[in-house]
């Protein structure tokens, strides 16, 4: 399937869901498409065990990126090395294979010393100045104008950069997409909107949540075109995301693009999604895995040898485990840290709260983790 405008056609798919070719493919180098495959294994041995340490109860929160690996990873290895991300809940993968260390990402799983959000940021909340991956908020849609904004100051200093902006469906109802996208396309900013359509707005369907099937058709309000993509494949993500990232390099705007997946498992680790929707639907989805799907062409390709998949994923598993052992034993965070980065100095008023709170914590110990159960 391909949509087309009067200067750019992109194709819906590259490989079909068996593996096979759904057309021509450009030329790749299979070094190429060999780091890729890793990059997309990576975010699936991450999410695995950031999920077993939050069922342990040795972190707090994890937002699983399961099924979701190919729409982050083939988008994000269109952006440049000057380009910025900015996520919405899944994106941390992207932001490894960017450049975001692994030990930082567990660091701030754990929000311990080495949590270079100083543990204001609940678990999951990831940031990588090195990579241009800001902070990001749980409000939705938020990231939005933000990164609009900063698109906007790009072209004012006349740098070279693309702003990709990242969200999930439900996204395209809050304040921040309608404003964000209005003014995005009135300033003509070199922007990217990727809709992460994962078909749920936590356990809102795509049906109740809008009436426009067709997500990409929400673009042509605002002044922009918009397209869809199959988001589990790969490489239909990556050609389209590097058309649309060159086309805003050129100055001619932003443009929306939907990579249609599905979410394999809960909004969150605190989420149950049995509540609410069908297994069978999502039986459904784990028979279009992104990453079989890939393996299987890398596979009949000769890129990767029979097995050579099960190996890596072995590797990829010890460094993490590694990390994990390591910042799970580093130190939590200064208790100082409350009242630092706020002012130049620490005034007066933070001082005596602060020594206040010392003397509590002096006389009643620290504080225990609870059992409860945790927000959403």
């Amino acid at each position: 399937m391909t949509v087309d405008s009067p200067s750019t056609s992109i194709r819906y798919r590259l490989l079909e869901e068996d593996g096979s070719l759904a057309g021509e493919l450009p030329a790749y180098e299979d070094p190429w498409l060999r780091d890729l495959f890793v990059h997309l294994l990576r975010v699936r041995c991450v999410d695995q065990r950031m999920l077993k340490l939050q069922r342990a109860g040795r972190i707090g929160f994890v937002g699983s990126m399961l099924g979701q690996e190919a729409s982050m990873i083939g988008t994000g290895a269109a952006l440049r090395e000057q380009d910025w991300m900015w996520s919405g809940l899944r994106e941390g993968g992207a932001a490894l294979m960017r450049g975001l260390p692994l030990d930082e990402y567990v660091a701030q799983m754990f929000c311990n010393s080495n949590d270079t959000a100083k543990g204001r940021q609940m678990c999951n909340h990831l940031q990588h100045k090195g990579s241009h991956y800001p902070s990001w908020s749980s409000v939705i849609g938020t990231q939005i104008p933000h990164g609009v904004g900063a698109a906007f100051a790009a072209k004012r200093r006349g740098s070279d950069e693309v702003h990709g902006i990242y969200f999930g469906d439900g996204a395209t109802s809050s304040n921040g997409f309608h404003s964000g996208m209005n003014f995005a396309g009135v300033w003509k900013v070199p922007a990217v909107f990727v809709c992460v359509h994962n078909g749920w707005a936590i356990s809102v369907p795509s049906s109740a949540q809008t009436a426009q099937s067709d997500y990409s058709k929400k673009a042509l309000a605002y002044g922009m075109p918009g397209y869809r993509v199959d988001g589990n494949d790969v490489l239909a993500c990556y050609e389209a995301m590097k058309v649309l990232v060159e086309r805003a390099r050129a100055g001619e705007g932003p443009s929306f693009l939907v990579v249609e997946t599905y979410r394999l498992m809960g909004h969150s680790s605190s989420d149950d999604p049995t509540k609410y929707r069908d297994a069978d639907e999502v039986a459904g989805w784990e028979g279009r895995d992104p990453i079989q799907r890939f393996r299987t062409f890398l596979e009949e390709r000769g890129v990767l040898a029979v097995g050579e998949a099960d190996s890596i994923e072995a590797e990829l598993l010890a460094q993490i485990d590694a990390v994990v052992h390591a910042q799970e034993a580093a130190p939590p965070m200064a208790l100082r840290s409350l009242v630092e980065d706020v002012y130049a100095e620490v005034p007066r008023h933070l001082r005596r709260q602060y020594n206040a709170f010392l003397r509590v914590a002096e006389r009643y110990g620290e504080a225990q983790r609870g059992d409860g159960a945790f927000p959403l």
